[in-house]
């Protein structure tokens, strides 16, 4: 359990989107959206795995209902430390997106403090495109993914280009940025 309140919690993974995801424009959409305030943070305390899959559930409702806000950050701040618990978690969720008929609506984007792609060593710096201060599921909506790459040249490249770029700031660098984070 942490210590942090909901608030805290907020502004720590608010940093994170600034000096990580936006500084190093990991995702070259997330600036806007962070500058207009269309981002919605929720912060799920329950260890319940039933409860959690509720707020995802109504992430989906908020999002329904609410044109203005353009993505949802739902963060996980006392469960699913273990990147393991996690992804199995978001293979809950997946299937439970669709299960709920919101294939092709919304789709979902993970992000953990120990992210690790398949291939990557621990301490392969491109983690940390995916590393968080809490385990989090961003809920995107599909007809906006769709909408920004139409203006975008190359989207295949973004991976790729982030690789580099996580890989020249280097693991130590990185890691300092994302503990840097919670200082509020």
């Amino acid at each position: 359990m942490n210590n942090y309140s909901k608030d805290q919690i907020i502004r720590q993974t608010k940093n994170w989107l600034e000096r990580v995801v936006v500084a190093f424009n990991f995702c070259p959409f997330a600036k806007k959206e962070l500058l207009i305030e269309s981002i919605y943070y929720l912060v799920e305390e329950s260890t319940d795995l039933e409860e959690c899959l509720k707020s995802l559930f109504n992430e989906f409702m908020r999002l329904d209902e609410n044109v203005h806000i353009e993505t949802s950050l739902l963060i996980f701040s006392n469960n699913f430390e273990s990147f393991d618990d996690f992804l199995n978690l978001v293979d809950m969720c997946n299937s439970f997106l669709e299960l709920q008929g919101y294939e092709g609506i919304y789709q979902l984007a993970t992000f953990h403090p120990q992210y690790c792609f398949a291939d990557n060593s621990v301490n392969d710096p491109a983690n940390f495109t995916n590393r968080s201060p809490y385990p989090t599921i961003h809920i995107i909506r599909e007809a906006s993914i769709e909408k920004a790459l139409e203006h975008y040249h190359d989207p295949e490249s973004i991976p790729k280009r982030n690789i580099i770029v996580a890989r020249e700031k280097g693991f130590k660098a990185l890691q300092t940025i994302l503990t840097n984070c919670f200082k509020i």
